[in-house]
């Protein structure tokens, strides 16, 4: 049976331990846990601040599909996905992944997938407030990003 993923996106902060806690107690067929945390950088001092924006339910919409895409490739006992949006500050997280699987390869190859298609597909827009005060820029999918979720495409 395929397991049904969690998916958040939320303003608030995530607890990791909570989480991977969720998805094993008392469970005795998880033989591997992986886990992602995105943060945010602070691009080399620059940064003041990431701004995550999104649209209400099709975020969340995306985030399932894409989930349940994974969940059914690899044979999960568990997977989350949680994505905050709003003002996040260099250090904070963003996004969180966590697959759970009887063995490792199962739950390393469905993170991975997730934070690819996670990059390239989930309707998240990015601004950049900067230190120096100058007006915030847009972020833009990076070719790299485009590049390691085409990868899927052929498996």
């Amino acid at each position: 049976m395929q397991v049904q993923p969690l998916v958040r996106v939320q303003a608030a902060d995530f607890d990791v331990a909570a989480e991977t806690q969720r998805l094993t107690t008392g469970r005795k067929d998880v033989g591997a846990l992986v886990t992602f945390t995105g943060l945010c950088r602070d691009e080399a001092g620059t940064l003041e601040a990431l701004e995550l924006e999104h649209y209400p339910g099709m975020a969340e919409a995306e985030l399932t599909r894409i989930a349940v895409e994974a969940a059914g490739r690899w044979p999960l006992t568990g997977l989350s996905v949680i994505h905050r949006f709003g003002k996040i500050a260099p250090g904070e997280n963003i996004v969180l992944v966590v697959a759970a699987s009887a063995h490792r390869r199962a739950a390393f190859e469905a993170a991975d997938f997730l934070m690819d298609f996670l990059k390239t597909r989930a309707p998240f827009w990015k601004k950049e407030h900067l230190v120096s005060g100058a007006g915030g820029t847009w972020v833009d999918t990076k070719a790299g990003d485009e590049k390691d979720a085409a990868r899927w495409s052929s498996s």
